[in-house]
């Protein structure tokens, strides 16, 4: 088991395993809860990251003509 040590300044260091296993990058954010008298942290992340995943998805594609027409169809129908 790896141990840590909090700092005067109530740091924690993360043990180079277990950040290499997590693929930890300083600046990283957690959630911290606390149960059952344990510390549990658990990496966030942040909404950017997130978003990033779909990033060039629709790339070359005429997504928003598609939609616009498919709009002006239906105020046509409908008048």
């Amino acid at each position: 088991m790896d141990r840590a040590r909090l700092s005067s300044k109530g740091q924690l260091i993360i043990p180079k395993k277990c950040r290499e296993k997590l693929n930890l990058k300083p600046g990283d954010q957690f959630s911290v809860v606390i149960k059952e008298g344990m510390l549990i942290l658990q990496p966030s992340k942040s909404v950017i990251e997130g978003w990033q995943r779909w990033r060039g998805i629709f790339a070359g594609k005429k997504v928003l003509q598609e939609h616009l027409s498919e709009h002006f169809k239906e105020v046509d129908k409908y008048g």
